[in-house]
Order: C-alpha cells, then structure tokens, then sequence
C-alpha cells in the first residue's frame, strides 16, 4: 500500500494511493485515526483495516488533492552520513567504522512538492538524495534479524543541507535543520510493495541535469543495521523517520562547487518507492 496525508477541500487527513487517485480513509473507514503517527500507532489491525477499504471504494483523483508530507510532524526525524563508498570518497573523509547519526529537527518537515527556501544567511544550500524508512511500533533493542518487523514503509527524503552552517557547528544538526530542509514523501510505501530495500534505484536531477544515480545495494550500513544501532540507544517511537544516506554527486564535491539558487528543481526518485520534486525559492 502507498499511505499518504492530503488536502481536499480544505481538510487534511490520510488516504491510501491506487493509481491517479487517492481513498479517503476518513470517509471510508471513520474509526480509524485521522492521522498518519496515530494510524501507526494503532497498529497490525487499523493497516488491515485500511487495506479491506481500500479494495472496496473508488478514490479521488490525485489531481484533486494536496500531497502532504505523509508524517507531517515525526517524533524523531534521525539520518545518517558517510554512507555510501561514493560519497565518502567525494567529501575526502575516511570510511565509518560505525555509524555517523545525527537529528534534523522535525520542524524542517515539508511536502513532496513544496518549496525549499534558500536561506538568507547562506549561499552554500545543497541538495542529499536519500532512501528514507518509517517505524511502525514502538520498539527497543531489535536485534538486525527482526528490524524488518519494526518498519511501516519507505520514503523518498532530500536530506536538504546548508554546508557551511554544517562544516562550522559542532554537530552536523544546525545545518540539516533549516526549515523546509526536509522533504519527504510522496507516500510512505509499504514492504510488501518495495521488496528488498537494498536493491533500489537513486537518481537526483537539478533542473533536469541528473546529479546522483546509484543503489541502495551500496549502503555501507543497511536499514536494519541502522534500526539495531539506534533501538540499542533508545526508544524509537512509531511514525520515526530514519534518512539512509546520500551517494555520491551532492553540490559541494562539485568542481567548482555548484550550490542550489533559487530557481532550481530538485527532483529525486526511488525505484518502487516514488518521486518528490521542490523548487528552490528565497526565504520569505
């Protein structure tokens, strides 16, 4: 299934993606939450729920609607650096020999289509595009061989970065955290739908020009690796995002450097997953 969150006549709620159009799950099964961190929450018997719906009604037209960023607000939004050989190798770091983590706040949270701003106190704003994964319950301590139970489904997620807010810091959240500098969607796709998730596709285009193409076959640290990391830390929480890293081709490896301007589109596309596409605009 493809969870998504959007607008229709001026209310927003979840509906499940089939084609060009979109189920209201509101109108179709009222007793299920209305949103997507509480829908999960509610576990194995509301997505069951949700799936009998969605084979039993007709939907409206995607055109219709405003795609939102699925989890609008996430408990936790955490990624990850240096994660792919490419990557590495373009930012002159050494090879991890354990996993880089940092938080973007959940306040940069923006849709699949909406625009980033170009902040006023930056001209250094670059572009990451990531495989993201969602948690589905509320977990702790998952050994690798079971991090597959505790993901609901996967996203497309543009770890947007401001780099000379994230090389001066002491820690990379500053820069990953401006708002709008994060992306998600365009739906959150469910296992069964994505299959393996270290077999995927990654392409990143600016202005149609392909920037990023790699697989998610090159993680250094695949997702359940990442799961058994993070839940031996603490809690993680349902409607969690996880950003798996970026591979190599971003703006600041770029010779001479070419950082994003206002103007530009940034689109990003995960085999089995989706697109999400923003336009670069001046902060407000």
């Amino acid at each position: 299934m493809k969870l998504a969150t959007f607008t229709y006549q001026g209310a927003t709620r979840i509906g499940i993606v089939n084609g060009e159009a979109i189920l209201d799950l509101t109108a179709e099964a009222p007793e299920l939450p209305r949103e997507m961190v509480a829908f999960l929450e509610a576990g194995g018997s509301a997505l069951e729920r949700a799936r009998k719906a969605a084979s039993s009604a007709d939907g409206i037209p995607l055109g219709q609607v405003k795609l939102e960023a699925p989890i609008r607000r996430p408990p936790e939004f955490l990624a990850i650096g240096l994660n792919y050989a490419d990557h590495i190798a373009e930012s002159g770091m050494k090879k991890p020999e354990f996993p880089l983590f940092f938080n973007k706040q959940s306040s940069c949270v923006t849709g699949p289509y909406d625009p980033i701003h170009r902040p006023r106190v930056s001209t250094q704003l670059d572009y990451e595009g990531e495989l993201g994964f969602v948690i589905g319950q509320r977990c702790k301590n998952v050994p690798r061989d079971r991090a597959h139970e505790v993901i609901a489904g996967f996203i497309v997620v543009d770890d947007v970065s401001v780099r000379d807010w994230q090389f001066k810091a002491q820690t990379m959240t500053l820069g990953k955290s401006f708002d709008t500098h994060g992306p998600i969607g365009p739906w959150i796709v469910t296992p069964d739908e994505v299959g393996d998730p270290h077999a995927l596709d990654l392409k990143t285009w600016v202005n149609g020009e392909l920037r990023q193409h790699s697989n998610t076959r090159h993680l250094v640290f695949d997702c359940y690796a990442q799961v058994e990391t993070l839940s031996t830390v603490f809690t993680l929480e349902p409607g969690t995002i996880v950003s798996t890293g970026t591979p190599g081709g971003v703006a600041f490896a770029m010779k001479p450097p070419r950082f994003l301007k206002a103007g530009d589109l940034v689109r990003i596309e995960i085999e089995r997953v989706g697109a999400i596409e923003n336009r670069v605009i001046e902060e407000p």
